[in-house]
């Protein structure tokens, strides 16, 4: 990435990430969204509400590509759930989650 770029997401894993919100907003789970994208890392954050803390945030740092992995699943108190280098891998437990409330 060039200096003083700026980390985004490409169509493929926007179009992923979206159908994930819209699947939870179907289940009437999430209500809002809001994306940031810096230098250091294009952010994705779900809300239940939009006056509370986003239950989960969707992070790319591609600078993190040799370590840890490019993504990362962060919960509503800052904890990492899930890193990797692949989203799909990284959606999974908000995906199991949506599998319990369209059951239940």
């Amino acid at each position: 990435m060039p200096k003083g770029g700026q980390v985004g997401f490409d169509r493929l894993e926007l179009q992923r990430i979206m159908d994930l919100y819209g699947r939870m907003v179907s289940a009437g789970h999430w209500r809002d969204y809001a994306m940031d994208m810096g230098q250091e890392a294009a952010i994705f954050s779900a809300f239940r509400r939009s006056a509370e803390r986003p239950e989960y945030r969707i992070e790319k740092r591609p600078a993190l590509r040799h370590r840890q992995g490019v993504w990362a699943l962060v919960g509503e108190s800052g904890q990492i759930l899930k890193r990797g280098q692949e989203l799909q891998g990284v959606l999974a437990p908000v995906e199991r989650k949506l599998l319990r409330i369209v059951e239940d």
